[in-house]
């Protein structure tokens, strides 16, 4: 892990950093002291500006990687420079306006389903930023609860469909110790949405199992099958799951020129446990996570970074959402644009969950 100093930097240091990691990332090639020079915004010397660059070095901000080249920022100098350093930017309106329009489309005769909502913020994180976009679905179990409906299928076996407020769907086919008559099963399912909507599966599990112990649940026939075919249908039927999109456009940054590292790209994106754990974690406290290199395990392997959020219905935290790709990442506008899109994702859930 890079050291870092302990000691503040002065103005005149900081400035140059800046201007060293905002060259960086345009050109993709280690800052010489002459290039920061040429800027002519610091009244020093190329031999001046050297001597900052090799105290920025010693101070775990900067690196050689060759002994002739010029300097490349750190995982402490990326930081730095995201927490104090950058120009903080407001997405431009141009581009709040295509998100809006995509995730809220007007024209049509319904909104945009969860599924699809899910999917179009994975696109439009990719396709805005030229790197991967990926979304944590949310783990239905932790969702509101808006519906429940019944089916029979064949012999005992019916088919339980949970619909959440934020919009997922979820089924899954459970098997009764008996056929049960679609009319009982109608009375079921409406008795659990009515009793139930507004609470999360977890929660109406946790009343089902307490109602298992009172007498009149072991007396009423309707009640019994209602707790029955409740706590088997609503055992959420899948994990979250990681959308991706924009692998490809990866495939020709300088960062991935080495086949081997497109290899560990490609694994990683199939390691879907590490990245589900990964989003988790952005799901924690609020505002936007930056993951640098050795900050992850997920990161370190490639020397990339992640930038996520999470995203949500009002005070209840649905998943994260984030953009994946090289250190060398234009944070002045990725981070923004993670913001509004994890923004405008909640609000869209949120307005296809009216009635």
């Amino acid at each position: 892990m890079t050291a870092v100093s302990a000691r503040p930097l002065a103005a005149r240091d900081r400035e140059i950093l800046r201007d060293i990691i905002q060259t960086y990332i345009v050109t993709g090639e280690p800052v010489s002291s002459r290039t920061v020079a040429k800027l002519e915004r610091h009244g020093l010397s190329a031999a001046s500006i050297r001597n900052v660059m090799a105290d920025l070095e010693e101070g775990g901000y900067l690196a050689q990687p060759h002994t002739s080249a010029g300097r490349v920022p750190t995982r402490a100098g990326y930081h730095l420079f995201i927490e104090s350093l950058m120009q903080a930017r407001a997405l431009p309106a141009r581009e709040r306006r295509y998100i809006d329009q995509n995730l809220r489309p007007r024209g049509q005769a319904a909104p945009l389903e969860a599924e699809q909502l899910m999917s179009m913020t994975t696109r439009l994180l990719s396709e805005m930023s030229q790197q991967v976009g990926m979304v944590l679905t949310p783990l239905i179990s932790e969702t509101v609860l808006k519906a429940v409906d019944f089916v029979p299928m064949s012999d005992r076996r019916v088919l339980c469909v949970v619909v959440a407020a934020s919009g997922f769907v979820d089924s899954k086919v459970i098997e009764c110790e008996q056929p049960i008559p679609r009319g009982e099963l109608v009375r079921i399912a409406n008795y659990l949405t009515e009793n139930f909507a507004g609470l999360t599966l977890r929660q109406i599990r946790d009343r089902l199992l307490a109602m298992m112990n009172e007498e009149r649940a072991q007396v009423d026939r309707l009640l019994s099958l209602a707790i029955t075919l409740a706590r088997q249908g609503l055992e959420p039927a899948h994990a979250p799951e990681v959308l991706l999109d924009g692998a490809a456009a990866l495939v020709g940054r300088p960062e991935l020129a080495d086949v081997g590292r497109v290899r560990r790209m490609l694994d990683t994106f199939e390691d879907k446990a590490r990245l589900v754990q990964m989003l988790n974690l952005c799901m924690e406290g609020s505002g936007i996570r930056v993951f640098i290199g050795e900050d992850s395990d997920l990161t370190s392997a490639l020397d990339f970074s992640l930038v996520a959020t999470s995203y949500g219905m009002g005070d209840r935290v649905l998943g994260s959402l984030g953009i994946f790709g090289p250190s060398r990442m234009e944070y002045p506008r990725i981070i923004p644009l993670v913001h509004y899109l994890g923004e405008a994702l909640g609000q869209a859930l949120q307005g296809d969950a009216q009635p």
